[in-house]
């Protein structure tokens, strides 16, 4: 069996190492060059990403990525100023903890130099009457393959040419993400204040998130140590994962990740022949159902 990825995001990725250990052949396009582009600062990681990456990753790679979490996030606070005084009111959060998320992406691309090719823009592709789909890039490629899937975002290609009839709507909310680093607000009480939960003010209409990522190890340290540097919708077999076919502010990443198990648990089935390739992704599409669509998108038919 051979799958094509369309996206290397935090999905496609875990999917991609999943398969490769399954022993499935997998080959991802990503539309960026190697470099990327910013895509967030952190990221709240909760037990259904932590459980797809120790599901999917070799041993060593969740091993530097658990290495450099910031601490447990049992709660969100609320601050407010009381009397000259900044207080913080508990409220209740998914339990999770937050991850550097351009230290995740770097993570997830070790040892798949050989799978991702970047720079590699998807325009369409074709069900072929074998059963197969070949797909076609901007700059002339094309590659054949037994499944084919969407990774690629909310603004993905492979939606558009798949589901033509899924519109994504603006709601007009926006997020702006930053970074300083700590020693910036020592002195303020903010950090002891917190702790390593994500606290936010409202302000005028506008909501202000501000959270500390203390790493449980060095990155320098749990590199050396786990990640060494390498030596020189009908059912069809086409599918899509994360924010690709269901966007959730806040969770994409976890529910993309999560997406990427389910998916790789069930094409894992069909490379051992205990299901049809089209059986496995429809098991995969009832389950990332269940687990993931808003009620807009599942009116929506996706």
């Amino acid at each position: 069996m051979k799958v094509v990825v369309i996206g290397a995001g935090l999905g496609g990725l875990t999917l991609a190492h999943g398969l490769r250990r399954a022993g499935i052949d997998v080959v991802v396009y990503e539309r960026d060059a190697a470099s990327g582009r910013p895509q967030g600062v952190s990221l709240h990681v909760d037990e259904r990403g932590m459980t797809a990456l120790r599901a999917c990753l070799p041993p060593a790679h969740v091993a530097m990525v658990e290495a450099t979490t910031g601490g447990p996030r049992e709660r969100t606070l609320t601050l407010s100023d009381v009397d000259g005084e900044l207080t913080a009111e508990a409220g209740r959060a998914r339990p999770g903890r937050q991850v550097h998320r351009p230290l995740l992406k770097a993570v997830l691309l070790t040892d798949l130099d050989d799978v991702v090719s970047f720079g590699a823009e998807f325009t369409r592709f074709e069900q072929r009457a074998d059963g197969t789909v070949r797909v076609w890039f901007a700059d002339g490629r094309t590659d054949t393959a037994d499944v084919l899937v969407g990774a690629d975002g909310i603004g993905s290609a492979v939606r558009r040419r798949y589901l033509p009839d899924v519109q994504v709507v603006d709601t007009g909310r926006r997020m702006i993400m930053g970074a300083a680093p700590l020693r910036a607000v020592l002195g303020t009480g903010l950090p002891g204040l917190i702790g390593d939960n994500p606290a936010s003010a409202h302000i005028r209409g506008t909501t202000i998130v501000v959270a500390v990522l203390r790493f449980t190890e060095s990155r320098p340290s749990a590199r050396r140590r786990w990640l060494p540097p390498p030596a020189p919708w009908p059912v069809r077999p086409i599918t899509l994962l994360g924010d690709a076919i269901h966007l959730a502010p806040g969770f994409g990443g976890n529910l993309a990740m999560q997406d990427a198990r389910h998916l790789c648990e069930a094409l894992a089935d069909a490379h051992r022949g205990r299901l049809g390739v089209l059986d496995a992704i429809g098991t995969y599409k009832d389950m990332m159902r269940r687990n993931g669509f808003t009620s807009a998108s599942a009116k929506a038919g996706t």
